[in-house]
């Protein structure tokens, strides 16, 4: 068995208080995953404090950790320029130089999609190359692997989250992982913690969209307005189940709020 922690919108610059990043670090370590995956958003405003206080948090995690960028971890508007010639610079200097970040372990194989580009402004895009890579790495995967894609932006519209924009080429990009065979989609952005299969006509495959709330910031929307969740992911040789984590002020810490059950494609 694996398990993955998934985190997204951490947002260091509107972090909601001091003892949700404690918490989070305190339960992601008990819990002992394989792999967390930060499904972007690590900065509120790019700054340079604010990536150090990323950089140091996820330095915290005993476990490997798989980081792709979100669009606040570009350069802000103000910075038109390096927002438009190298949105990425500062991500790359403190965080990764790794746009597309790989793990496998028996079983399991993941992939890292970058969708934040600074021309996008928040709605994020996905290039031909990157979809490529993503092809290429999942052809080499073994069959009998759980296949998951982690991005910050949706590459479909859920009804149940609300109007909310997807990525620029989102349905070349769908199109690409249902081809890929992936089974399950980890992003955030949105600040809302929701999972949902949809079923992709007329390719006849099931992928799972594990949504993400906001994991530390003040930032949920929403009916989770004021709520920090993340997301733990136990994968079985027949099944898959999601839990979604959600911080409670009154134990100060992290319960479970919902779990999701997915029988293997």
């Amino acid at each position: 068995m694996a398990r993955i922690a998934h985190l997204s919108d951490v947002h260091f610059g509107r972090i909601a208080h001091d003892a949700v990043v404690d918490a989070i670090v305190r339960d992601v370590n008990t819990g002992r995953p394989d792999l967390v995956v930060v499904s972007g958003d690590l900065t509120q405003r790019a700054l340079p404090r604010q990536y150090e206080a990323a950089r140091t948090f996820l330095s915290r995690f005993d476990a490997p950790v798989l980081v792709v960028p979100g669009n606040h971890d570009v350069y802000a508007w103000w910075r038109p320029v390096g927002r438009l010639v190298d949105p990425l610079r500062r991500y790359r200097e403190y965080i990764t130089e790794d746009l597309a970040p790989t793990w496998r372990q028996p079983g399991l194989s993941v992939f890292g999609l970058n969708s934040a580009f600074g021309f996008t402004v928040k709605g994020g895009r996905v290039s031909a190359r990157d979809r490529r890579a993503m092809g290429t790495f999942f052809e080499a995967s073994p069959a009998g692997d759980l296949r998951v894609l982690v991005v910050h932006h949706h590459l479909a519209r859920v009804e149940a989250l609300g109007p909310h924009d997807v990525a620029r080429n989102a349905r070349a990009t769908l199109a690409a992982a249902v081809e890929a065979r992936v089974d399950l989609v980890l992003c955030g952005h949105l600040h809302i913690s929701h999972i949902e299969p949809i079923e992709i006509v007329p390719a006849a495959h099931r992928l799972v969209i594990a949504s993400a709330g906001t994991a530390t910031s003040s930032r949920g929307r929403r009916h989770h307005r004021g709520s920090n969740f993340y997301n733990v992911v136990d994968v079985e040789p027949e099944r898959f189940r999601i839990v979604e984590r959600l911080f409670s002020h009154e134990i100060s810490g992290f319960r479970d709020e919902v779990e999701s059950v997915f029988e293997r494609n």
